[in-house]
């Protein structure tokens, strides 16, 4: 813990720095590079700036987690001395995945959440995601928090309470579960923060497990941790063909997230992971609403719709999503980036271990190897998700420029997240991310052919706007 002088206010040393690097406030969470854009100071006054919405919301109480990156201790230190200055009690979690810090408000019934983390960017990259009375903290929320700094903040002195909940967070997780055939199963936790967890949760699950990659480790030996960039996923693509495996699972830098590869080393995305979940749910709940983003496949939209299920397409990012789906009750949710949110059964957050649990189960009840089921699925010729680099003061307005021209053509879209165009071939997507300074864009199409005109088109629009693809 740092030391309590080290945050004299009476110094005026932290009183002169309280602001933020603009960069750093985004959507759905805090997130920047260390040492150039995000400070240890930052993480204080996060802290501090948080711990005052809390209090003003009536709350005394915090869980705070951290991902095993090599600058999350000292961050987490300044954020905890913040939080506490604040006049918190914080229930400091020590090293673990975010999914286990959202637990933590239901299972230390505390009144916030905060986790430290770089998810799925780079080494050097960190971060903050923050939850209050159990719903998601992000948008204008955190925006706030630039001005929010410069003022008279809640002074209290608060209190740390150490707490270890990973062999709760297993008992829920497989609460419930009662598996049928054996599996052979490989894990990738890509050396991040589930790596630990997954050691114990093996032993607990029937069959056979091998782990790669499962020491924690912030400089990522094997591979960036985020498993929605194929790359990433090829040394477990060789390792379930070695080893004979039903299938293989991977998980991002702080596991709300996976991907998973078929026993024959197909990768299967978001949106086709989603689609196996809810026609398994479909069978219990026939009327069942379901979320995907906007980047999911028109497959599994057409194919709910035709299971007799709500399907209802919303944007991206697991604060909007969560939002949504407490507004509509639905059941369940999902994004092609590899966050799976269970209603049913569970809490409604994302969590990537839980998912994973979840279609192991689904598959050990399943007289169809997991190939098998992917090649039911609806087929489209798509291309992954390209990430364009992007200035950070135009990625947002380039996809309203297009829409513009769009509009002048006659041409329809969906906008409810950056644009989304319907052509008798397929569809492309074009929107501004918001944890990276790119654009992101994907096409799809029914053939090949279909896709290379998506593409062009596509293409065409952003080359009026001095990008190319």
């Amino acid at each position: 813990m740092l030391k309590k002088d080290s945050y004299d206010l009476t110094s005026g040393e932290l009183l002169k720095n309280r602001s933020f690097h603009p960069s750093i406030l985004r959507e759905y969470d805090i997130r920047g590079i260390v040492g150039e854009t995000l400070f240890e100071k930052d993480a204080y006054w996060i802290g501090r700036c948080f711990g005052h919405r809390v209090g003003e919301n009536a709350g005394k109480s915090i869980a705070v987690c951290r991902d095993g990156r090599l600058s999350s201790p000292q961050l987490e230190d300044s954020l905890i001395q913040g939080l506490c200055d604040a006049g918190l009690t914080v229930y400091r979690l020590g090293v673990g995945p975010t999914p286990m810090l959202y637990f933590a408000e239901y299972a230390l019934e505390v009144d916030a959440a905060i986790m430290i983390t770089g998810s799925h960017n780079p080494p050097s990259h960190n971060g903050f995601k923050m939850s209050l009375g159990r719903k998601p903290f992000f948008s204008e929320d955190i925006l706030a928090f630039s001005e929010l700094v410069t003022k008279n903040l809640n002074m209290g002195q608060g209190k740390i309470q150490e707490s270890a909940l990973s062999s709760l967070y297993l008992e829920r997780v497989l609460h419930g579960m009662e598996f049928g055939k054996e599996l052979t199963i490989a894990w990738d936790p890509g050396n991040g923060a589930t790596a630990d967890i997954l050691k114990t949760l093996v032993q607990r699950l029937p069959g056979n497990h091998t782990l790669i990659n499962a020491e924690i480790d912030g400089h990522f030996p094997s591979h960036p941790p985020d498993p929605s960039d194929p790359l990433n996923l090829v040394q477990l693509q060789h390792t379930v063909i070695e080893k004979k495996c039903d299938l293989g699972i991977a998980f991002d830098g702080d596991g709300d997230r996976l991907a998973a590869v078929d026993n024959r080393g197909q990768v299967l995305w978001g949106d086709q992971l989603l689609l196996l979940f809810a026609r398994d749910l479909l069978k219990r709940e026939p009327t069942a609403t379901i979320i995907a983003d906007i980047k999911t496949s028109q497959g599994f939209f057409d194919e709910i719709t035709r299971l007799g299920g709500q399907a209802i397409m919303w944007k991206t990012g697991h604060s909007h999503i969560k939002a949504k789906m407490s507004e509509v009750k639905a059941s369940l949710a999902g994004e092609v980036s590899g966050h799976f949110f269970f209603k049913e059964n569970y809490y409604g957050f994302d969590d990537g271990i839980y998912a994973a649990i979840r279609l192991c189960l689904l598959l050990s009840h399943s007289v169809q190897s997991l190939s098998e089921l992917y090649e039911e699925l609806p087929q489209r010729v798509s291309t992954p998700e390209i990430r364009t680099p992007c200035n950070p003061e135009k990625k947002f307005q380039i996809p309203q420029n297009i829409k513009t021209r769009l509009r002048a053509q006659g041409h329809s879209f969906i906008d409810i997240d950056g644009i989304r165009v319907p052509l008798k071939e397929g569809w492309w997507l074009l929107r501004a991310s918001n944890t990276e300074d790119v654009l992101v864009s994907r096409c799809e199409a029914y053939t090949t052919e279909g896709l290379e005109h998506i593409t062009q088109h596509l293409k065409s629009e952003l080359v009026q706007e001095g990008l190319d693809l």
